[in-house]
């Protein structure tokens, strides 16, 4: 986790005061998620798991629902999940979005009003362009995401982590 993300408080109560516990998480024969939920009988299959707030508290707050999209509870951090379920559901958020992290610029280029970025991430080598400012939402001093003409986010979790070259380039969008 980053400097800049802000950390959820942990000492609450887990999952009270919602419409079911889980008790466990697992993926299905055919790799579909199942929920196992107190008190029932059979678990909720196909479930869906997401982060409510992935930029701000990516580790707080993750709803599972059932495939309708009805929620079946909320989490304030994965901690309430067993370490197997907390896996599970972790493997499930980093594969569901394509959201790589910028670690290091390679190439910086601005051609007929459209910058070309070539970077190192978390993901591997990608390139994309960005049109406009609209295309990169500042979240803090060092903080900021990048969207390219496809809708992919690439982020930028912290500018003053990456070395000179790559801040060079990145510095003056913020």
């Amino acid at each position: 986790m980053s400097e800049n993300t802000i950390k959820c408080e942990t000492d609450a109560q887990p999952q009270q005061g919602y419409r079911a516990v889980i008790e466990k998480v697992t993926r299905n024969a055919i790799g579909h998620l199942v929920a196992h939920v107190k008190g029932q009988a059979e678990p909720i299959t196909d479930i869906r798991v997401a982060r409510c707030f992935p930029w701000s508290l990516p580790e707080c707050y993750i709803s599972i629902r059932d495939k309708q999209g009805s929620e079946i509870v909320l989490l304030k951090t994965l901690v309430e999940l067993d370490a197997d379920s907390r896996k599970v559901v972790e493997e499930e958020l980093r594969d569901k979005v394509f959201n790589p992290r910028i670690l290091h610029v390679i190439e910086h280029k601005r051609d007929f009003g459209v910058t070309s970025i070539t970077a190192t991430t978390d993901r591997g080598r990608v390139t994309f362009q960005i049109q406009s400012r609209d295309d990169i939402r500042i979240l803090s001093p060092t903080r900021a995401l990048f969207r390219d003409a496809d809708g992919n986010i690439y982020e930028l979790a912290d500018l003053t982590a990456l070395d000179p070259y790559s801040r060079k380039y990145l510095q003056d969008y913020f």
